[in-house]
């Protein structure tokens, strides 16, 4: 089982730049909002992006998806936790959370 993380170590971690943040809901979900410096990257990818996006396996890297129900956060831990990465959490409420408690967002296209 994939370690938890509250909203307010991970508004700690991403302020001090200590984590990286791993938006599990990706394509026009990113695109409209997701948390500062999110890197979108969705379960059907994990496997041929990983190492690409994520080189240090021993870095610590956060999950999210929309809210606690949503499971593609939790499958893009699993799947990265598969794959060696060593320190994998899950953001444990997700970005309506976030977004109601007022905390920035950021928006926009990346591209592949």
């Amino acid at each position: 089982m994939t370690a938890r993380i509250s909203r307010d170590e991970l508004r700690t971690a991403i302020d001090a730049g200590t984590v990286t943040v791993v938006d599990a809901l990706g394509g026009e979900y990113h695109a409209r909002q997701h948390l500062p410096g999110a890197i979108p990257l969705v379960e059907a990818e994990v496997a041929e992006r990983a190492a690409e996006l994520l080189p240090d396996r021993d870095a610590t890297i956060v999950t999210y998806c929309s809210n606690p129900a949503c499971p593609n956060s939790g499958r893009v831990a699993d799947r990265l936790t598969a794959l060696g990465y060593t320190d994998v959490r899950k953001y444990a409420e997700g970005i309506e959370d976030w977004v109601a408690a007022g905390l920035p967002t950021e928006s926009g296209t990346l591209t592949r």
